[in-house]
Protein backbone atom coordinates (compact mmCIF):
# COMPACT_ATOMS: atom_id res chain seq x y z
CA UNK A 1 0.00 0.00 0.00
CA UNK A 2 1.30 3.25 -0.84
CA UNK A 3 2.00 5.68 2.43
CA UNK A 4 0.07 9.41 1.75
CA UNK A 5 0.92 12.37 3.09
CA UNK A 6 -2.09 14.85 3.34
CA UNK A 7 -2.16 18.49 4.61
CA UNK A 8 -4.69 21.55 5.06
CA UNK A 9 -3.96 24.85 4.35
CA UNK A 10 -2.88 26.42 7.67
CA UNK A 11 -5.66 28.33 9.32
CA UNK A 12 -4.48 31.41 10.26
CA UNK A 13 -4.45 32.13 14.17
CA UNK A 14 -6.33 35.56 14.92
CA UNK A 15 -10.04 33.74 15.16
CA UNK A 16 -12.09 30.74 14.75
CA UNK A 17 -12.77 30.23 11.38
CA UNK A 18 -16.14 29.79 9.32
CA UNK A 19 -17.77 27.15 7.76
CA UNK A 20 -16.06 28.59 4.78
CA UNK A 21 -12.57 27.56 5.71
CA UNK A 22 -13.40 24.67 7.58
CA UNK A 23 -15.09 22.87 3.68
CA UNK A 24 -12.10 25.01 2.07
CA UNK A 25 -8.89 22.76 3.82
CA UNK A 26 -9.58 20.60 6.87
CA UNK A 27 -12.80 18.76 6.67
CA UNK A 28 -12.05 17.58 2.82
CA UNK A 29 -8.57 16.47 3.91
CA UNK A 30 -9.96 14.58 6.91
CA UNK A 31 -12.62 12.37 5.03
CA UNK A 32 -9.69 11.48 2.26
CA UNK A 33 -7.84 10.57 5.40
CA UNK A 34 -10.36 8.55 7.16
CA UNK A 35 -11.00 6.27 3.97
CA UNK A 36 -7.39 6.02 2.87
CA UNK A 37 -6.24 4.74 6.62
CA UNK A 38 -9.93 2.38 6.29
CA UNK A 39 -8.57 1.06 3.11
CA UNK A 40 -5.40 -0.23 4.41
CA UNK A 41 -2.94 2.65 3.00
CA UNK A 42 0.04 4.22 5.88
CA UNK A 43 -1.41 8.20 6.22
CA UNK A 44 0.20 10.88 7.71
CA UNK A 45 -2.35 13.97 7.81
CA UNK A 46 -0.70 17.46 9.09
CA UNK A 47 -1.93 20.99 9.53
CA UNK A 48 -0.97 23.86 11.83
CA UNK A 49 -1.89 27.43 12.87
CA UNK A 50 -0.16 29.57 11.17
CA UNK A 51 0.92 32.26 13.67
CA UNK A 52 3.41 34.71 12.60
CA UNK A 53 3.03 38.00 10.26
CA UNK A 54 0.90 41.76 11.42
CA UNK A 55 -2.43 40.10 11.83
CA UNK A 56 -1.21 37.94 14.95
CA UNK A 57 0.84 40.67 16.48
CA UNK A 58 -2.34 43.40 16.24
CA UNK A 59 -4.69 40.73 17.15
CA UNK A 60 -2.61 40.13 20.28
CA UNK A 61 -2.48 44.29 20.95
CA UNK A 62 -6.06 44.57 20.88
CA UNK A 63 -6.54 41.54 23.53
CA UNK A 64 -3.64 43.51 25.74
CA UNK A 65 -1.47 40.11 25.43
CA UNK A 66 1.78 39.33 24.56
CA UNK A 67 2.02 37.82 21.17
CA UNK A 68 3.52 34.65 22.16
CA UNK A 69 0.64 34.31 24.97
CA UNK A 70 -2.42 35.00 22.51
CA UNK A 71 -1.18 32.60 20.07
CA UNK A 72 -0.86 30.00 22.30
CA UNK A 73 -4.26 30.52 23.61
CA UNK A 74 -5.41 31.09 20.12
CA UNK A 75 -4.11 27.31 18.84
CA UNK A 76 -5.57 25.57 21.77
CA UNK A 77 -9.06 27.73 21.12
CA UNK A 78 -8.65 26.35 17.59
CA UNK A 79 -7.94 22.72 18.07
CA UNK A 80 -10.83 22.36 20.32
CA UNK A 81 -13.01 23.17 17.72
CA UNK A 82 -11.27 20.74 14.82
CA UNK A 83 -11.40 18.15 17.89
CA UNK A 84 -15.31 18.92 18.26
CA UNK A 85 -15.64 18.69 14.08
CA UNK A 86 -13.71 15.12 14.60
CA UNK A 87 -10.85 15.88 12.80
CA UNK A 88 -8.59 13.34 12.78
CA UNK A 89 -5.20 14.87 12.63
CA UNK A 90 -2.09 13.51 13.13
CA UNK A 91 -0.81 16.24 14.39
CA UNK A 92 -1.73 19.53 15.02
CA UNK A 93 1.46 21.90 15.10
CA UNK A 94 2.29 25.19 15.03
CA UNK A 95 4.18 27.53 12.87
CA UNK A 96 5.97 29.43 16.00
CA UNK A 97 7.57 26.04 16.96
CA UNK A 98 11.18 25.66 17.33
CA UNK A 99 11.04 23.03 14.35
CA UNK A 100 9.81 24.94 11.79
CA UNK A 101 12.37 28.28 13.09
CA UNK A 102 15.53 25.65 12.00
CA UNK A 103 14.06 24.16 8.99
CA UNK A 104 12.74 27.86 7.87
CA UNK A 105 16.40 29.20 8.34
CA UNK A 106 18.05 26.31 6.86
CA UNK A 107 16.31 27.01 3.94
CA UNK A 108 17.12 30.42 3.77
CA UNK A 109 20.77 29.48 3.91
CA UNK A 110 20.53 27.16 1.59
CA UNK A 111 18.33 29.36 -1.41
CA UNK A 112 21.36 31.98 -0.23
CA UNK A 113 23.93 29.60 -0.99
CA UNK A 114 22.67 28.88 -4.52
CA UNK A 115 22.15 32.65 -5.52
CA UNK A 116 18.05 32.81 -5.04
CA UNK A 117 18.30 35.63 -1.74
CA UNK A 118 19.41 38.98 -2.42
CA UNK A 119 19.92 42.30 0.18
CA UNK A 120 17.92 44.75 -1.49
CA UNK A 121 17.17 48.01 0.11
CA UNK A 122 13.70 49.62 -0.28
CA UNK A 123 11.46 52.62 0.87
CA UNK A 124 9.25 51.73 3.83
CA UNK A 125 6.72 53.53 6.10
CA UNK A 126 8.42 54.76 9.22
CA UNK A 127 6.79 55.97 13.12
CA UNK A 128 8.74 57.82 15.07
CA UNK A 129 6.21 57.27 17.51
CA UNK A 130 6.51 53.80 17.63
CA UNK A 131 10.41 53.95 16.86
CA UNK A 132 10.12 51.23 14.07
CA UNK A 133 9.23 50.60 10.16
CA UNK A 134 5.43 49.50 9.98
CA UNK A 135 4.33 47.01 7.35
CA UNK A 136 1.72 47.31 5.23
CA UNK A 137 -1.02 45.89 7.36
CA UNK A 138 0.32 48.33 10.30
CA UNK A 139 -0.62 51.32 8.53
CA UNK A 140 -4.22 52.04 8.17
CA UNK A 141 -6.26 55.01 6.81
CA UNK A 142 -8.90 56.09 4.52
CA UNK A 143 -9.32 54.27 0.90
CA UNK A 144 -8.80 56.30 -1.71
CA UNK A 145 -11.08 54.52 -3.95
CA UNK A 146 -14.41 53.73 -1.71
CA UNK A 147 -13.78 56.51 0.93
CA UNK A 148 -13.76 53.03 3.77
CA UNK A 149 -11.52 54.78 7.05
CA UNK A 150 -10.25 51.63 8.31
CA UNK A 151 -8.46 50.59 5.31
CA UNK A 152 -5.19 48.79 5.66
CA UNK A 153 -2.09 49.65 3.39
CA UNK A 154 -1.81 46.31 1.87
CA UNK A 155 -5.85 45.96 0.82
CA UNK A 156 -9.35 47.88 1.27
CA UNK A 157 -11.39 44.91 2.77
CA UNK A 158 -14.70 46.84 1.85
CA UNK A 159 -13.70 47.17 -1.82
CA UNK A 160 -10.73 44.48 -1.62
CA UNK A 161 -8.62 47.00 -4.35
CA UNK A 162 -5.24 46.08 -3.50
CA UNK A 163 -2.84 49.35 -1.65
CA UNK A 164 0.38 50.44 -1.27
CA UNK A 165 0.12 52.13 2.19
CA UNK A 166 1.15 55.69 0.28
CA UNK A 167 -2.15 55.48 -1.41
CA UNK A 168 -4.17 56.17 1.85
CA UNK A 169 -5.74 58.91 2.52
CA UNK A 170 -4.75 60.42 6.33
CA UNK A 171 -2.60 57.19 7.13
CA UNK A 172 -1.79 56.17 10.57
CA UNK A 173 0.00 53.51 12.55
CA UNK A 174 -2.35 50.78 13.33
CA UNK A 175 0.33 50.39 16.80
CA UNK A 176 -0.35 53.76 18.24
CA UNK A 177 -2.92 55.60 15.75
CA UNK A 178 -0.15 58.07 15.05
CA UNK A 179 -0.18 60.46 11.72
CA UNK A 180 3.26 61.32 12.35
CA UNK A 181 4.70 59.20 9.25
CA UNK A 182 7.77 59.45 7.47
CA UNK A 183 9.19 57.07 4.02
CA UNK A 184 12.86 55.96 5.09
CA UNK A 185 15.18 53.50 3.53
CA UNK A 186 15.43 49.82 4.72
CA UNK A 187 16.96 46.57 3.99
CA UNK A 188 15.30 43.30 3.10
CA UNK A 189 15.83 39.72 2.00
CA UNK A 190 13.96 39.14 -1.31
CA UNK A 191 13.64 35.33 -3.07
CA UNK A 192 14.68 35.50 -6.70
CA UNK A 193 11.58 33.99 -8.23
CA UNK A 194 12.27 35.45 -11.45
CA UNK A 195 15.55 32.81 -11.70
CA UNK A 196 13.43 29.96 -10.90
CA UNK A 197 10.65 30.81 -12.96
CA UNK A 198 11.68 28.03 -15.89
CA UNK A 199 12.25 25.76 -13.59
CA UNK A 200 8.56 26.13 -11.63
CA UNK A 201 6.96 25.82 -15.00
CA UNK A 202 8.51 23.04 -16.11
CA UNK A 203 7.47 21.27 -12.84
CA UNK A 204 4.22 22.72 -13.00
CA UNK A 205 3.90 21.07 -16.59
CA UNK A 206 5.03 17.55 -15.17
CA UNK A 207 1.85 17.92 -12.84
CA UNK A 208 -1.05 20.31 -13.98
CA UNK A 209 -2.49 17.95 -16.15
CA UNK A 210 -3.82 15.71 -12.47
CA UNK A 211 -4.59 18.49 -11.23
CA UNK A 212 -8.22 19.65 -10.71
CA UNK A 213 -9.05 22.35 -13.71
CA UNK A 214 -8.82 25.19 -10.85
CA UNK A 215 -5.45 24.52 -9.08
CA UNK A 216 -3.77 23.86 -12.72
CA UNK A 217 -5.39 27.26 -14.29
CA UNK A 218 -4.35 29.27 -11.10
CA UNK A 219 -1.08 28.06 -11.96
CA UNK A 220 -0.62 28.85 -14.93
CA UNK A 221 -2.17 32.23 -14.85
CA UNK A 222 0.52 33.06 -11.92
CA UNK A 223 3.34 31.73 -14.32
CA UNK A 224 1.82 33.14 -17.61
CA UNK A 225 2.09 36.88 -15.73
CA UNK A 226 5.86 36.25 -14.90
CA UNK A 227 7.67 35.33 -11.33
CA UNK A 228 8.52 38.58 -9.53
CA UNK A 229 11.16 38.92 -6.82
CA UNK A 230 9.47 38.67 -3.23
CA UNK A 231 10.19 40.43 -0.17
CA UNK A 232 10.83 37.53 2.10
CA UNK A 233 11.32 39.55 5.68
CA UNK A 234 9.23 42.16 7.64
CA UNK A 235 9.78 44.59 10.47
CA UNK A 236 8.22 42.54 13.74
CA UNK A 237 8.68 41.56 16.70
CA UNK A 238 7.24 38.09 16.20
CA UNK A 239 8.09 35.52 13.75
CA UNK A 240 10.94 32.93 12.38
CA UNK A 241 14.00 35.36 12.79
CA UNK A 242 16.93 36.02 10.10
CA UNK A 243 19.89 34.11 11.18
CA UNK A 244 22.48 36.23 12.00
CA UNK A 245 25.36 34.24 10.88
CA UNK A 246 24.42 34.49 7.71
CA UNK A 247 22.80 38.15 7.94
CA UNK A 248 24.32 39.76 11.06
CA UNK A 249 23.02 43.49 9.88
CA UNK A 250 19.47 42.33 9.19
CA UNK A 251 19.27 39.92 12.33
CA UNK A 252 20.56 42.98 14.46
CA UNK A 253 17.61 45.06 12.78
CA UNK A 254 15.33 42.81 15.04
CA UNK A 255 14.50 41.08 10.79
CA UNK A 256 12.01 38.19 10.65
CA UNK A 257 11.13 36.01 7.89
CA UNK A 258 7.47 36.92 6.24
CA UNK A 259 5.02 34.68 7.01
CA UNK A 260 4.33 33.66 3.06
CA UNK A 261 7.64 32.41 3.15
CA UNK A 262 7.91 30.17 6.83
CA UNK A 263 4.08 28.93 6.42
CA UNK A 264 4.55 26.46 3.86
CA UNK A 265 7.83 25.18 5.37
CA UNK A 266 5.67 24.40 8.68
CA UNK A 267 4.38 21.00 7.20
CA UNK A 268 7.30 19.89 7.07
CA UNK A 269 7.48 21.09 10.79
CA UNK A 270 4.58 20.00 12.14
CA UNK A 271 5.89 17.10 10.73
CA UNK A 272 9.17 17.18 12.91
CA UNK A 273 7.48 18.32 15.57
CA UNK A 274 5.18 14.88 15.64
CA UNK A 275 8.17 12.74 15.06
CA UNK A 276 9.86 14.89 18.15
CA UNK A 277 7.49 13.40 20.07
CA UNK A 278 8.26 9.78 19.77
CA UNK A 279 11.59 9.75 17.99
CA UNK A 280 12.47 6.04 18.49
CA UNK A 281 9.63 5.20 16.43
CA UNK A 282 8.84 8.18 14.12
CA UNK A 283 11.48 9.19 11.00
CA UNK A 284 9.98 13.02 9.42
CA UNK A 285 12.73 12.84 7.45
CA UNK A 286 10.91 9.82 5.39
CA UNK A 287 7.92 11.49 4.81
CA UNK A 288 9.66 14.69 3.17
CA UNK A 289 13.33 13.50 2.15
CA UNK A 290 14.18 11.83 -0.79
CA UNK A 291 10.23 10.28 -0.73
CA UNK A 292 9.35 11.18 -4.40
CA UNK A 293 8.73 7.13 -4.63
CA UNK A 294 7.93 6.19 -1.82
CA UNK A 295 5.21 9.08 -0.90
CA UNK A 296 2.29 10.58 -2.45
CA UNK A 297 1.56 13.95 -1.20
CA UNK A 298 -2.21 15.62 -1.61
CA UNK A 299 -2.76 19.47 -0.32
CA UNK A 300 -5.77 20.67 0.11
CA UNK A 301 -6.77 24.46 0.40
CA UNK A 302 -9.41 27.41 -0.68
CA UNK A 303 -8.55 28.67 -4.44
CA UNK A 304 -6.30 32.01 -2.25
CA UNK A 305 -3.89 29.51 -1.29
CA UNK A 306 -3.32 28.17 -5.02
CA UNK A 307 -0.60 30.27 -5.82
CA UNK A 308 1.52 29.82 -2.58
CA UNK A 309 1.31 26.12 -3.14
CA UNK A 310 1.30 25.23 -6.87
CA UNK A 311 4.16 28.20 -7.38
CA UNK A 312 5.75 30.05 -4.83
CA UNK A 313 6.27 26.92 -2.26
CA UNK A 314 7.39 25.24 -5.05
CA UNK A 315 10.06 27.63 -6.40
CA UNK A 316 11.74 27.74 -2.67
CA UNK A 317 12.00 23.80 -2.86
CA UNK A 318 13.24 24.06 -6.05
CA UNK A 319 15.85 26.53 -5.14
CA UNK A 320 17.10 24.81 -1.98
CA UNK A 321 18.89 22.44 -4.34
CA UNK A 322 17.54 19.86 -1.76
CA UNK A 323 15.58 16.70 -2.69
CA UNK A 324 12.39 17.80 -0.20
CA UNK A 325 9.27 16.41 -1.35
CA UNK A 326 6.90 18.42 -2.98
CA UNK A 327 3.21 18.02 -3.58
CA UNK A 328 1.66 15.64 -6.24
CA UNK A 329 -2.11 16.40 -6.08
CA UNK A 330 -3.65 19.89 -5.31
CA UNK A 331 -7.37 19.58 -4.24
CA UNK A 332 -8.33 23.10 -4.54
CA UNK A 333 -11.63 24.72 -3.86
CA UNK A 334 -13.70 27.77 -5.16
CA UNK A 335 -15.65 29.70 -1.97
CA UNK A 336 -18.35 28.84 0.10
CA UNK A 337 -20.54 32.08 0.58
CA UNK A 338 -23.43 33.07 2.96
CA UNK A 339 -26.45 33.42 0.55
CA UNK A 340 -24.37 34.60 -1.79
CA UNK A 341 -22.14 37.17 -0.06
CA UNK A 342 -18.57 36.89 1.73
CA UNK A 343 -18.11 34.59 5.05
CA UNK A 344 -15.94 37.51 6.66
CA UNK A 345 -13.99 37.06 10.18
CA UNK A 346 -13.54 40.58 10.89
CA UNK A 347 -16.87 41.51 9.99
CA UNK A 348 -18.74 38.23 11.94
CA UNK A 349 -20.34 37.62 9.05
CA UNK A 350 -22.18 33.69 8.66
CA UNK A 351 -21.66 30.86 10.63
CA UNK A 352 -18.21 30.10 12.29
CA UNK A 353 -17.08 26.64 13.53
CA UNK A 354 -17.96 27.14 17.24
CA UNK A 355 -21.16 28.30 17.03
CA UNK A 356 -22.03 25.69 14.43
CA UNK A 357 -20.95 23.30 17.43
CA UNK A 358 -22.97 25.07 19.70
CA UNK A 359 -26.32 24.23 17.45
CA UNK A 360 -25.88 21.07 16.28
CA UNK A 361 -23.79 17.96 16.61
CA UNK A 362 -20.66 17.81 14.05
CA UNK A 363 -22.16 15.33 11.84
CA UNK A 364 -24.66 17.47 10.77
CA UNK A 365 -22.22 19.96 9.40
CA UNK A 366 -19.81 17.33 8.03
CA UNK A 367 -22.64 15.76 5.63
CA UNK A 368 -23.95 19.33 4.65
CA UNK A 369 -20.55 20.42 3.95
CA UNK A 370 -19.06 17.95 1.82
CA UNK A 371 -22.16 17.13 0.01
CA UNK A 372 -22.18 20.56 -1.11
CA UNK A 373 -18.24 20.81 -1.61
CA UNK A 374 -17.45 23.93 -3.78
CA UNK A 375 -15.97 21.83 -6.26
CA UNK A 376 -16.64 22.87 -9.83
CA UNK A 377 -17.65 26.70 -8.61
CA UNK A 378 -18.54 28.71 -5.42
CA UNK A 379 -21.42 27.69 -2.88
CA UNK A 380 -23.93 28.81 -1.19
CA UNK A 381 -24.66 28.07 2.23
CA UNK A 382 -28.28 29.06 3.15
CA UNK A 383 -30.40 27.62 6.10
CA UNK A 384 -33.11 26.31 4.14
CA UNK A 385 -31.07 24.13 1.97
CA UNK A 386 -29.21 23.12 5.31
CA UNK A 387 -32.42 22.04 7.26
CA UNK A 388 -33.68 20.51 3.80
CA UNK A 389 -30.57 18.44 3.39
CA UNK A 390 -30.41 16.99 6.97
CA UNK A 391 -34.32 16.33 7.07
CA UNK A 392 -34.25 14.67 3.91
CA UNK A 393 -30.74 12.60 3.67
CA UNK A 394 -29.91 12.16 7.47
CA UNK A 395 -32.77 12.04 9.08
CA UNK A 396 -35.59 10.68 7.05
CA UNK A 397 -32.98 8.42 4.69
CA UNK A 398 -30.00 7.23 7.50
CA UNK A 399 -31.86 7.89 10.47
CA UNK A 400 -35.43 6.33 10.20
CA UNK A 401 -34.11 3.63 8.30
CA UNK A 402 -31.57 2.16 11.54
CA UNK A 403 -34.18 3.11 13.75
CA UNK A 404 -37.46 1.80 12.09
CA UNK A 405 -35.64 -1.67 11.43
CA UNK A 406 -33.77 -2.30 14.66
CA UNK A 407 -36.95 -0.95 16.42
CA UNK A 408 -39.50 -3.65 14.18
CA UNK A 409 -37.13 -6.14 14.73
CA UNK A 410 -36.95 -6.30 18.68
CA UNK A 411 -40.45 -5.74 19.34
CA UNK A 412 -41.26 -8.41 16.90
CA UNK A 413 -38.13 -11.16 17.50
CA UNK A 414 -36.22 -9.41 20.74
CA UNK A 415 -32.63 -8.23 21.41
CA UNK A 416 -31.27 -10.86 19.04
CA UNK A 417 -30.46 -10.34 14.67
CA UNK A 418 -33.14 -13.09 13.98
CA UNK A 419 -32.36 -15.83 11.50
CA UNK A 420 -35.71 -15.81 9.24
CA UNK A 421 -35.84 -18.05 5.69
CA UNK A 422 -32.68 -18.50 2.88
CA UNK A 423 -31.97 -14.89 1.06
CA UNK A 424 -34.30 -15.01 -2.47
CA UNK A 425 -33.94 -13.18 -5.78
CA UNK A 426 -34.73 -9.67 -3.64
CA UNK A 427 -31.81 -10.13 -1.39
CA UNK A 428 -29.59 -11.29 -4.69
CA UNK A 429 -30.36 -8.06 -7.01
CA UNK A 430 -30.15 -5.77 -3.47
CA UNK A 431 -26.41 -7.27 -2.85
CA UNK A 432 -25.67 -6.62 -6.88
CA UNK A 433 -26.67 -2.84 -6.72
CA UNK A 434 -24.75 -2.29 -3.09
CA UNK A 435 -21.84 -4.00 -4.61
CA UNK A 436 -22.64 -1.65 -7.35
CA UNK A 437 -23.23 1.31 -5.22
CA UNK A 438 -20.18 0.65 -3.19
CA UNK A 439 -17.76 0.92 -5.98
CA UNK A 440 -18.63 4.02 -7.10
CA UNK A 441 -18.40 5.49 -3.98
CA UNK A 442 -14.96 4.14 -3.60
CA UNK A 443 -14.45 5.53 -7.15
CA UNK A 444 -15.12 8.76 -6.15
CA UNK A 445 -13.18 9.04 -2.91
CA UNK A 446 -10.16 7.64 -4.83
CA UNK A 447 -11.06 10.78 -7.43
CA UNK A 448 -11.25 12.94 -4.72
CA UNK A 449 -15.02 14.36 -6.22
CA UNK A 450 -16.31 14.81 -2.49
CA UNK A 451 -19.90 15.94 -3.97
CA UNK A 452 -20.14 13.07 -5.97
CA UNK A 453 -18.96 10.67 -3.61
CA UNK A 454 -21.31 11.77 -1.60
CA UNK A 455 -23.71 11.37 -3.87
CA UNK A 456 -22.84 7.37 -4.06
CA UNK A 457 -23.23 7.52 -0.39
CA UNK A 458 -26.55 8.71 -0.35
CA UNK A 459 -27.31 6.22 -3.29
CA UNK A 460 -26.55 3.60 -0.64
CA UNK A 461 -28.44 4.46 2.24
CA UNK A 462 -31.47 5.06 -0.40
CA UNK A 463 -31.04 1.33 -1.75
CA UNK A 464 -31.99 0.16 1.91
CA UNK A 465 -34.73 2.14 2.19
CA UNK A 466 -36.32 0.53 -1.40
CA UNK A 467 -35.67 -2.96 -0.25
CA UNK A 468 -38.02 -2.44 2.88
CA UNK A 469 -40.47 -0.74 1.21
CA UNK A 470 -40.23 -3.47 -1.52
CA UNK A 471 -40.30 -6.44 1.19
CA UNK A 472 -42.65 -4.37 3.95
CA UNK A 473 -41.72 -6.23 6.84
CA UNK A 474 -44.95 -4.70 8.66
CA UNK A 475 -47.10 -6.62 6.23
CA UNK A 476 -44.84 -10.49 5.82
CA UNK A 477 -45.43 -10.42 9.68
CA UNK A 478 -49.17 -11.29 9.52
CA UNK A 479 -48.46 -14.39 6.53
CA UNK A 480 -45.13 -15.32 6.86
CA UNK A 481 -42.57 -14.45 9.78
CA UNK A 482 -39.37 -16.55 8.65
CA UNK A 483 -40.12 -14.17 5.92
CA UNK A 484 -39.74 -11.14 7.67
CA UNK A 485 -37.34 -12.26 9.86
CA UNK A 486 -35.06 -12.20 6.89
CA UNK A 487 -35.59 -9.14 5.46
CA UNK A 488 -35.25 -7.54 8.85
CA UNK A 489 -31.74 -9.45 9.04
CA UNK A 490 -30.66 -8.41 5.69
CA UNK A 491 -31.43 -4.87 6.92
CA UNK A 492 -29.53 -4.86 9.98
CA UNK A 493 -26.24 -6.36 7.82
CA UNK A 494 -27.15 -3.04 5.57
CA UNK A 495 -26.88 -0.94 9.16
CA UNK A 496 -23.38 -2.53 10.20
CA UNK A 497 -22.07 -1.91 5.99
CA UNK A 498 -23.35 1.67 6.22
CA UNK A 499 -21.62 2.25 9.93
CA UNK A 500 -18.50 0.71 8.18
CA UNK A 501 -18.67 3.03 4.90
CA UNK A 502 -20.19 6.42 6.12
CA UNK A 503 -17.03 6.75 8.76
CA UNK A 504 -15.18 9.39 6.63
CA UNK A 505 -18.60 11.32 6.23
CA UNK A 506 -20.01 11.19 10.05
CA UNK A 507 -17.88 8.90 12.36
CA UNK A 508 -19.75 9.43 15.27
CA UNK A 509 -23.07 8.13 13.93
CA UNK A 510 -21.33 5.56 12.34
CA UNK A 511 -19.75 4.72 15.56
CA UNK A 512 -22.89 4.96 17.19
CA UNK A 513 -24.67 2.10 14.24
CA UNK A 514 -21.68 -0.28 14.67
CA UNK A 515 -21.93 0.16 18.32
CA UNK A 516 -25.77 -1.18 18.39
CA UNK A 517 -24.74 -4.95 17.68
CA UNK A 518 -22.32 -6.54 20.37
CA UNK A 519 -20.27 -8.78 17.78
CA UNK A 520 -17.11 -10.00 19.72
CA UNK A 521 -14.60 -9.08 17.12
CA UNK A 522 -15.92 -6.59 14.82
CA UNK A 523 -12.55 -5.38 13.43
CA UNK A 524 -13.93 -4.72 10.13
CA UNK A 525 -12.12 -1.53 8.16
CA UNK A 526 -13.81 -1.57 4.90
CA UNK A 527 -16.30 -3.84 3.04
CA UNK A 528 -15.37 -6.11 0.04
CA UNK A 529 -17.59 -6.57 -2.99
CA UNK A 530 -18.08 -10.22 -2.06
CA UNK A 531 -19.07 -9.12 1.62
CA UNK A 532 -21.54 -6.23 -0.10
CA UNK A 533 -23.46 -8.68 -2.58
CA UNK A 534 -23.77 -11.23 0.88
CA UNK A 535 -24.63 -9.07 3.46
CA UNK A 536 -24.40 -11.87 5.98
CA UNK A 537 -21.53 -9.86 8.17
CA UNK A 538 -24.25 -10.49 10.92
CA UNK A 539 -25.38 -14.09 11.73
CA UNK A 540 -28.34 -14.55 13.29
CA UNK A 541 -28.72 -14.84 17.60
CA UNK A 542 -26.02 -11.19 17.35
CA UNK A 543 -27.16 -9.37 20.04
CA UNK A 544 -28.12 -5.61 19.58
CA UNK A 545 -29.63 -2.23 20.96
CA UNK A 546 -31.39 0.18 19.25
CA UNK A 547 -29.38 3.22 19.90
CA UNK A 548 -30.75 6.39 20.26
CA UNK A 549 -32.17 9.12 17.43
CA UNK A 550 -29.15 9.50 15.15
CA UNK A 551 -30.00 12.74 13.58
CA UNK A 552 -33.35 14.66 14.89
CA UNK A 553 -35.26 16.68 12.26
CA UNK A 554 -35.31 20.23 12.01
CA UNK A 555 -38.80 22.38 12.19
CA UNK A 556 -39.63 25.54 10.84
CA UNK A 557 -39.19 27.11 14.09
CA UNK A 558 -35.67 26.01 14.36
CA UNK A 559 -35.27 26.94 10.71
CA UNK A 560 -36.47 30.69 11.91
CA UNK A 561 -34.61 30.89 15.08
CA UNK A 562 -31.15 30.31 13.01
CA UNK A 563 -32.38 32.76 10.33
CA UNK A 564 -32.94 35.60 13.29
CA UNK A 565 -29.60 34.80 14.48
CA UNK A 566 -27.37 34.96 12.13
CA UNK A 567 -29.39 36.93 9.37
CA UNK A 568 -31.00 34.97 6.51
CA UNK A 569 -29.95 36.87 3.90
CA UNK A 570 -26.78 37.92 2.29
CA UNK A 571 -24.55 40.52 4.82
Amino acid sequence: MARHLITSALPYINGIKHLGNMVGSMLPADVYSRYLRQRGHDVLYICATDEHGTPAELAAKERGLPVDEFCAQAHDAQKAVYDGFALAFDYFGRSSSAENRDITQHFARKLNENGFIEERAIRQVYSPADGRFLPDRYVEGTCPHCGYDKARGDQCENCTRVLDPTDLIEPRSAISGSTDLEVRETKHLFLLQSKLQHEVEEWVARHEQDWPQLASSIARKWLTEGLHDRAITRDLDWGVPVPADTWPELAAEGKVFYVWFDAPIEYIGATKEWADQDPENRDWKSWWYEADDTVRYTEFMAKDNVPFHTVMFPATELGVREPWKKVDYVKAFNWLTYYGGKFSTSQRRGVFTDQALDILPADYWRYFLIANAPESDDASFTWEHFTATVNKDLADTLGNFVNRVLSFSRKRFGDEVPAGGEAGEAETRLGEEIAGLLAEYENQMEALQFRKAASALRALWSAGNSYLEEKAPWLQIKTDKDAAALTLRTAMNLIHLYAVVSEPFIPASSAAMRAAFALPDDTAAWVTADEAKSLRTLAPGVPFTVPPVLFAKLTDEDLETYKERFGGTEG
